[in-house]
């Protein structure tokens, strides 16, 4: 009797962690939801999203991607412009690394328990946006008045600290709720593919604009063609970048309105931190995060000085990425093509592409190598033609890719408040940012060592074959694009076991729409999800 009282509770356990919650999706009786099931299935196959609203997103990723094309050379800026020793840019990106582990947990709840009459969203990032990038543009025009000191200056240390620091608190505050905007927004998939297509390609084009203008001009300067200080380029970019972003990020949260009903109380915390358990498919990719969170690729901008010292320059740079570019944004029109192909089978797709761009880079470092090696000064046509051609290949797939793995991670945030009623998309992170900052000593350690094993040295201005070595090249180049390789086939390996597709992917949007209009005829609270149900109910109806 007491063995089975055992295994009793065992398999009690054992179901609530796992199963779904009462007031899910997943468990809703056919005689509550029946009254809405038409309507259920028409709000996942109507468009609702305007054309503001399909713009604006993208506006917004325009700005943020300016930013984000600054911060790819941010570890150039703190060794090379204010010439911080690379040991201690390790040790405070260490630091704010822990910092986050606790920040993020904090908004996290804060943001699942936010429920106001302008949406979950939105107030976060309309009051978040203007202090992070005011603290941005302040850490990147610190070298204007800080000075050429030594590389241990303790106000430089402190200084690039604070402002990493304040960075970091309202990074965290402003973004959580900035991805997730789109999926409170609509749960219909040709809005969210459409949406995430324009997001791709505008915010592509802000990034490329940074790294059209940067390389060129820290290549003039080493060249001795023109004196503008790196100091005034950093702080002029991030002026642009952080205004444009301020107010593109502002008009996109106005300008959208969040229509996905929520439960009006949330789970406590101790509950919501744990649904990953009940996402097969996010503890998945929680467990390959995981095992490759350690991994790194030196920390440096390894892109700059293959472009400037291996490449030979910003023209032939250009030259390496001419393909790319050019069948980057016409790649957009392969989308339907994709989607006719693998019949809106996303999973198949995302592995395809994926598997894709692994080939395309192996190919890359398998030919890279040994002309490095074997023409050593002279191999710089030979390596721009090969990056042309395989980060071409790459170009070619870039729009499919970005839409399909967007909304392949949307399927599986929705597949947690599928199968627990909740939209935890702050607090699930709250587990998974907890185990994985147990490897972030390892993975600054790994950081050191794999910048002192180059053999780099960052003080040598970089003009082609500086470093005189055809060894050091060749670990710069594998830095680059080879490293990487490691977590990417790690990480595609739970797609393989992902069966959210075709018609268990279409019942569970129309289960969880059943649901929202449940709770929003419950509420009375959304004029906007109110009016769009009367609409389509009307349609129906006709």
């Amino acid at each position: 009797m007491n063995e089975n009282t055992g295994n009793k509770s065992v398999k009690d356990i054992v179901q609530g962690v796992f199963t779904a919650e009462n007031n899910s999706a997943a468990s809703l009786r056919d005689e509550q939801k029946v009254k809405y099931s038409r309507l259920a299935i028409k709000m996942f196959h109507t468009n609702v999203l305007t054309p503001k609203e399909m713009f604006l997103p993208a506006i917004g990723e325009f700005a943020t991607k300016l930013l984000k094309g600054v911060d790819v050379y941010r570890t150039l800026y703190f060794v090379n412009v204010l010439k911080i020793d690379m040991v201690y840019v390790t040790v405070i990106l260490s630091l704010i690394s822990i910092y986050d582990m606790l920040n993020n947990p904090l908004m996290g709840a804060i943001y699942d328990r936010t429920r106001t009459r302008w949406g979950k969203a939105r107030p976060y990032i309309v009051f978040g946006a203007i202090p992070y990038f005011a603290s941005t543009f302040l850490l990147y025009s610190g070298a204007l008045f800080l000075g050429d000191t030594a590389g241990d200056d303790p106000r430089k240390i402190i200084f690039v600290f604070t402002m990493l620091f304040i960075q970091e608190t309202f990074s965290t505050i402003y973004n959580i709720p900035r991805n997730n905007l789109l999926s409170l927004q609509t749960a219909n998939p040709q809005d969210r593919i459409t949406v995430g297509l324009l997001k791709t390609y505008i915010g592509e084009a802000a990034s490329q604009g940074v790294y059209t203008i940067f390389p060129p001009l820290m290549e003039l300067n080493n060249k001795g063609f023109i004196n503008l200080p790196m100091s005034v380029v950093f702080a002029a970019l991030a002026t642009v970048s952080c205004a444009v972003g301020a107010v593109g990020n502002i008009g996109m949260a106005i300008g959208c309105q969040e229509r996905i009903a929520l439960q009006p109380k949330p789970a406590p915390i101790t509950k919501t931190m744990f649904y990953v358990l009940k996402n097969k498919y996010a503890l998945r990719n929680f467990v390959t995060n995981f095992v490759t969170s350690w991994w790194s690729d030196g920390g440096y901008s390894w892109d700059v000085v293959t472009q400037q010292e291996i490449f030979g320059g910003s023209i032939n740079s250009f030259l390496a990425y001419f393909l790319y570019n050019a069948f980057d944004m016409p790649s957009a029109a392969l989308i339907p093509k994709f989607r006719s192909i693998f019949k809106d089978n996303n999973k198949n797709a995302l592995i395809t592409l994926r598997l894709w761009d692994m080939v395309a880079a192996a190919g890359m470092l398998a030919c890279g190598l040994p002309v490095i090696k074997k023409f050593s000064k002279n191999c710089k046509w030979i390596m721009v033609a090969i990056y042309a051609i395989f980060h071409g290949l790459n170009g070619i797939n870039n729009g499919p890719a970005n839409v399909f793995e967007d909304e392949v991670a949307r399927e599986i945030n929705d597949y947690t408040e599928y199968v627990t009623g909740e939209r935890p998309d702050g607090t699930i992170n709250i587990l998974t940012d907890l185990v994985t900052k147990v490897t972030a000593p390892v993975n600054a350690a790994f950081t050191i060592f794999l910048f002192k094993w180059s053999g780099y040295d960052p003080t040598i201005p970089m003009l082609p074959w500086s470093q005189g070595s055809s060894t050091i090249y060749q670990k710069v180049f594998f830095l680059f694009v080879g490293i990487g390789l490691f977590p990417k086939v790690i990480k595609v390996i739970p797609y393989f076991f992902y069966d959210l597709v075709g018609e268990k992917r279409e019942k569970m949007y129309i289960a969880l729409n059943e649901r929202r209009a449940l709770l929003a005829k419950e509420q009375t609270v959304n004029e906007e999800i109110l009016e769009m149900m009367e609409n389509l109910e009307d349609t129906v109806k006709i």
